[in-house]
């Protein structure tokens, strides 16, 4: 199988995923093997929402969506056109996922396949029933597919090189564990976005998308902000409102009223508004229903300290700041050249 067979089969994956959009689910005519899959992948979907909590409807279809925008010929060829897959010699690769929000390990899975390797895939059981069935789905659009992916629950054996997600606890097991094999590590990472109080309201509210999208629980969600001295959070605040009614998801109430109560024992500042709290906090890594902030005087002291903890930091979110920020509302819809971490999983595999 070369290397266009593997880019047309996922071309047809998105075909497959675009019916399943939060503007609709709709069987469209010319997909290919959708009498077999369709049904099916409905009921999976179901199954993903009914296991996990955080997995509602809502959010399912918003990551099936963004995939099937990214898997089109044209970005695809995009993403991998500046390298070289003649000389690849095909390993089998390890990938441990994390199991935060629906797919999320979703590219690495992608990258390996397309770059010619067999992949062994360690699943979250908290995101265990999408990736296998459209697995199936990819065996059938391209049969030579059969054999190079395996999916396990038991310890991890006879691989070639690993790439594993988790939190920075996870990770120090990992780095010992997979000492002796090539790999991506990866650890807990945040966003952040930086405000000057010149945003329209239009940014603000594209800003939401950024800190509520996935109830937060992504790498690429919005934690923390950084907001000049004096910066007035009336005009934040009332771009956020749109999402009150995520309080009505059971799991974000409990936690929200869990924090706020630590918050008020503790007697912190904060601010909120029903649904969202922000706490002045030094950290990036905030609980679920809560934001950070930070006041910041020097925009070049900002730059310095954001560049001191970029690994720490996985995008920023600002406008006219710095070279490498994402505009407002787009941290959750990455290219395929956007890599976690900023570590380029094709280049690392076309190494080993």
């Amino acid at each position: 199988m070369d290397l266009q067979q593997r880019i047309n089969a996922f071309v047809k994956l998105g075909e497959f995923l675009s019916q399943f959009s939060n503007e609709g689910i709709k069987k469209k005519e010319g997909i290919a093997n959708n009498d077999l899959f369709y049904k099916g992948f409905l009921h999976q979907i179901k199954l993903a929402q009914e296991y996990n909590g955080w997995f509602t409807k809502e959010n399912v279809l918003f990551s099936l969506t963004s995939w099937s925008k990214a898997l089109n010929k044209s970005n695809i060829t995009a993403w991998l056109d500046k390298y070289n897959f003649n000389t690849i010699q095909s390993k089998k690769v390890a990938i441990i996922m994390a199991g935060n929000i629906p797919l999320v390990g979703f590219h690495d899975f992608i990258s390996v396949l397309l770059s010619g390797h067999k992949v062994i895939v360690k699943q979250s059981s908290n995101d265990k029933h999408l990736l296998p069935y459209l697995t199936k789905y990819l065996e059938v659009l391209e049969p030579d597919f059969k054999g190079t992916i395996e999916f396990t629950s038991d310890r991890l054996n006879g691989f070639d090189a690993v790439i594993a997600t988790g939190s920075d606890n996870t990770a120090r097991y990992f780095e010992y564990y997979f000492k002796n094999k090539p790999s991506i590590i990866r650890k807990n990472r945040n966003s952040v976005a930086v405000l000057t109080g010149n945003e329209t309201s239009e940014e603000l509210k594209m800003l939401s998308e950024d800190i509520f999208r996935y109830y937060g629980l992504g790498c690429r969600n919005v934690s923390k902000l950084f907001v000049p001295k004096d910066y007035n959070f009336q005009p934040f605040f009332e771009a956020m409102y749109h999402w009150n009614s995520i309080i009505n998801q059971a799991k974000y109430a409990n936690n929200y009223d869990y924090n706020k109560a630590v918050y008020l024992m503790s007697e912190f500042d904060m601010l909120e508004n029903g649904f969202l709290m922000i706490k002045e906090d030094e950290s990036y890594s905030s609980p679920i229903a809560t934001v950070f902030y930070e006041f910041y005087e020097d925009i070049n002291q900002l730059h310095q300290k954001l560049e001191t903890d970029k690994d720490r930091i996985q995008c920023v979110v600002a406008n006219g700041i710095l070279n490498s920020e994402v505009q407002f509302g787009s941290t959750q819809q990455p290219q395929l050249w956007d890599y976690a971490d900023d570590v380029d999983t094709i280049a690392f595999l076309l190494k080993i």
